[in-house]
């Protein structure tokens, strides 16, 4: 390539026999002689290889021989004369060459060519003989074999260029089930799938098995296989996965061990890790003589639902009453009643308002940037409640989390739920929210309204280190996700007046669509708002 000034295209491929090169004349005169014997007397491909081996010497394999011949013997067993002539087309081809005109001695070197599917057309075959015999002087005439090869391999070509029409082909080949789903895999579907489509609709044709491997350039075990197929199943059984009975990845003795390997530590294996890698189960497997390469052992892990998953830290709780409060929270929500209310009420906060990071959907090359250090335009805490029947939420801004807030809170409550018999307040086990001062303002709360004052008040406190049972957690995660997460409110009054808007829109969402929480969350939380001891409804990323 450094020698030319310019990049020289591919051209053909020359075929070089170097063993093979003295002995070429011998072959090429035993092909026409072969040609001109009936075909029970001719030689195969082996006998030619064998004479030369034997009576000349050749050293070569019979691969060479074969490559050399079929090519030839292709056009011998095509233009056969009727009367053996010396002066035949082999010996005289530098004559016909010159005396044909342009057109036929293109066809000339298109039959020596001898390509699949034929590039010459039967009609200019004709023509080509009967110019041929004019200028050697010797009677040629078409072989009827090579004849109706050409006539099977120009059909064969017509149906993959889509050159015969559906109705014609049908009229051809008869009624054939899935004659549509054959023709959109010879016309789409990969290599094989359009061998296995021909292989049916040649042989509905009438086409020999040996014609049809011919043409596809398959072997006639893969053409008997693919009929046997569709005979026995059609066109599922002929397009359906074929699965080998030796798969390594299928072998129980293979599973057995790999999962026995799986619930042993490494450490086990003198292996200095805590958790396998595919390295090392492919090498103790190995020398433990159930061999696997590591693509073997994802298969079989993944087939068993095996996936590579990080140990998820679950918050737990070290109350010993735990069953007792969980169980007693589950019964009073199951047996509610319309005059009732349950509520769950937590503080959010204290947080700073300033600039807040967050995910946002960013353009490539960019990266949104928050400063560490900011310094603060105020500091919230946000005391709300969730009502689980209607799913709304009663909130407002205190200065401090105490006693005196949940009694503020209380008292909202009684206020806003004056119509309800009974409110159930529960909340997670702060000091402020189980202190004595708060149950001695519920006890008199009771006592005035037992004579119909107001709704009776009971405390449901949730387990202690429990709080990511408390529903309304759910409820602030999706709020710091909506409005909290890449925020930058300049003043404390923007950030209430988002926070307000927020818990509006939501409570007027649920007004128009009542729906108890627990069931069905609002688009914004995260978490399922419900009790139960395996939801955590606390987003550990809200804050």
């Amino acid at each position: 390539m450094l020698d030319h000034a310019l990049p020289q295209p591919y051209g053909p491929r020359s075929h070089r026999y170097p063993k093979l090169g003295p002995h070429t004349a011998s072959i090429r005169r035993l092909l026409w002689e072969n040609a001109t014997l009936p075909p029970e007397a001719r030689l195969s491909i082996k006998d030619i290889y064998e004479r030369v081996r034997d009576e000349e010497g050749f050293s070569g394999g019979y691969s060479t021989v074969s490559d050399y011949v079929r090519p030839i013997a292709t056009v011998s067993d095509y233009i056969r004369p009727v009367e053996r002539d010396e002066g035949c087309i082999w010996e005289h081809a530098y004559d016909l060459l010159i005396s044909l005109e342009k057109k036929r001695v293109l066809d000339f070197l298109f039959l020596l060519s001898c390509a699949d599917p034929p590039i010459i057309s039967p009609v200019r075959k004709k023509q080509f003989f009967h110019d041929v015999g004019r200028v050697i002087g010797i009677t040629l005439k078409p072989n009827k074999r090579a004849e109706l090869r050409s006539v099977a391999f120009e059909w064969m070509r017509s149906v993959l260029q889509k050159e015969i029409s559906d109705d014609a082909l049908l009229r051809e080949i008869g009624d054939l089930p899935d004659l549509n789903r054959l023709l959109r895999r010879l016309y789409e579907g990969r290599l094989s799938d359009r061998n296995r489509a021909m292989v049916v609709l040649a042989s509905r044709r009438g086409l020999s098995s040996r014609l049809i491997c011919s043409f596809l350039d398959i072997d006639n075990k893969s053409c008997r296989k693919y009929l046997q197929r569709f005979e026995r199943g059609g066109y599922t059984e002929l397009f359906a996965p074929q699965i080998k009975s030796t798969r390594k990845f299928d072998d129980e003795v293979i599973k057995k061990a790999i999962f026995s390997l799986l619930h042993e530590p490494p450490s086990n294996y003198g292996i200095n890790r805590t958790t396998w890698i595919m390295a090392d189960l492919s090498r103790v497997l190995r020398e433990t003589g159930r061999p696997a390469c590591p693509e073997v052992i994802r298969k079989i892990t993944k087939a068993a639902g095996y996936r590579w998953r990080k140990a998820r830290v679950v918050l737990t709780s070290s109350d010993p009453e735990y069953s007792k409060k969980l169980d007693r929270i589950r019964s009073i929500l199951s047996g509610l009643c319309p005059d009732e209310a349950f509520f769950s009420i937590d503080e959010f906060g204290p947080f700073a308002v300033k600039m807040k990071p967050g995910r946002t959907l960013t353009a490539p090359g960019e990266q949104r940037i928050v400063p560490q250090w900011q310094k603060s335009r105020g500091c919230l805490i946000l005391t709300a409640a969730l009502e689980l029947s209607g799913n709304q939420v009663t909130h407002f801004y205190s200065t401090n989390k105490n006693t005196t807030e949940m009694i503020r809170m209380m008292e909202v409550l009684i206020e806003q739920y004056r119509d309800r018999r009974k409110l159930y307040l529960s909340w997670d086990a702060a000091s402020w929210h189980i202190s004595k001062r708060l149950s001695e303002h519920v006890e008199a709360h009771n006592a005035v309204a037992a004579g119909g004052a107001g709704p009776i008040i009971e405390t449901v406190p949730l387990p202690s280190g429990a709080q990511f049972l408390n529903v309304i957690e759910s409820v602030f995660s999706g709020m710091a996700r909506a409005i909290i997460h890449n925020s930058d409110y300049q003043t404390l009054d923007d950030a209430k007046t988002a926070i307000n808007r927020y818990f509006e829109e939501r409570n007027a969402h649920f007004r128009q669509h009542p729906r108890r929480a627990g069931k069905k969350i609002w688009g914004k939380e995260r978490e399922p708002p419900a009790f139960s001891e395996a939801n955590n409804c606390k987003d550990p990323r809200y804050r």
